[in-house]
């Protein structure tokens, strides 16, 4: 069948209850009655000339030719929902950076990551969101956020169309509250052996080096805790549950903020800082702003 044509309206409808799982519900966040909504997709199919939706249940599920109908109704209609956003923002005089911060990268990296954007002529506004790797990049994928921060990049062979950007590398020390660190400063490292650590869970880029690093050195930790979230981690060391593995750069930020000094350094095991970001065709400036400080080495330690 010959397709007359999209109606936007009526695609909007779909996406709604597409998200909503239902007629009922979609119907109840548009303020519309049932019937008028059902009439529309009905409208809808028989415009495209398929069904993007059928019951199971007492749900409505999307049929192969919907899923492929909501990707590409998230991006128009989640650009629609950025462009209302960036049009407001130019009235206030601000601009909107839309951040994705894995949860493995330390919050004192994705800070220095962000600095560059404070310099811009127009004041950026932040809007950070937390999540895991995978996560944020589906959302990256269908432009929910501008760029990611994390501490991998994306491996070769994905299917989304992202970009990694390496921003910088620093080695990394040993480090722990005072008290702590006293017991295992001496013939460092193999005074590790038997102490207590705090380490990223074994899904983490950075775990599998550690490992390597311990393994070189006949160390055997007792591990204390594993952590997917960086920030947990770091609150047990604060607290002094165990030793931890920070990045050298921020050396003196890790001190100041969670009380952890030095026990030994280890430059044989290096984190790795990324921007992700997808191939658009208006480069957001803050963006490039990041871009371009990691390209004068603005991330290297000084």
């Amino acid at each position: 069948m010959k397709s007359t044509g999209i109606n936007f309206r009526h695609l909007y409808y779909f996406w709604v209850v597409a998200k909503e799982g239902s007629v009922t519900r979609a119907a109840e966040r548009l303020g519309l009655a049932v019937q008028t909504v059902s009439t529309q997709l009905a409208l809808l199919d028989q415009a495209i000339g398929k069904a993007l939706l059928m019951p199971e249940g007492r749900r409505l599920v999307l049929t192969e030719a919907g899923r492929l109908a909501l990707s590409y109704a998230d991006q128009i209609f989640l650009l629609g929902e950025q462009m209302q956003e960036a049009l407001a923002d130019a009235d206030s005089g601000q601009m909107r950076l839309t951040v994705g911060i894995s949860d493995s990268l330390p919050k004192l990296s994705a800070y220095r990551m962000l600095e560059p954007t404070r310099h811009l002529d127009m004041p950026v506004r932040l809007v950070c969101y937390e999540d895991q790797f995978e996560a944020l990049l589906a959302d990256l994928a269908v432009h929910k956020l501008d760029v990611v921060l994390t501490d991998r990049d994306v491996r070769s062979g994905t299917s989304l169309r992202v970009f990694s950007h390496l921003l910088f590398e620093s080695e990394t020390i040993v480090a722990g509250v005072p008290a702590l660190a006293r017991k295992y400063t001496k013939r460092f490292p193999e005074s590790l052996d038997g102490a207590p650590f705090l380490l990223p869970a074994r899904n983490n880029a950075l775990r599998g080096r550690i490992d390597e690093w311990f393994s070189l050195h006949g160390v055997r930790p007792d591990i204390a805790g594993e952590f997917e979230d960086n920030a947990l981690l770091n609150t047990f060391g604060r607290n002094g549950a165990g030793l931890f593995f920070a990045p050298a750069a921020l050396a003196a930020d890790v001190q100041a903020q969670y009380g952890a000094v030095l026990v030994g350094p280890v430059p044989q095991v290096r984190e790795q800082y990324y921007a992700i970001s997808k191939e658009r065709r208006i480069k957001h400036p803050a963006v490039e702003a990041i871009l371009a400080a990691a390209a004068q080495g603005a991330f290297n330690p000084g």
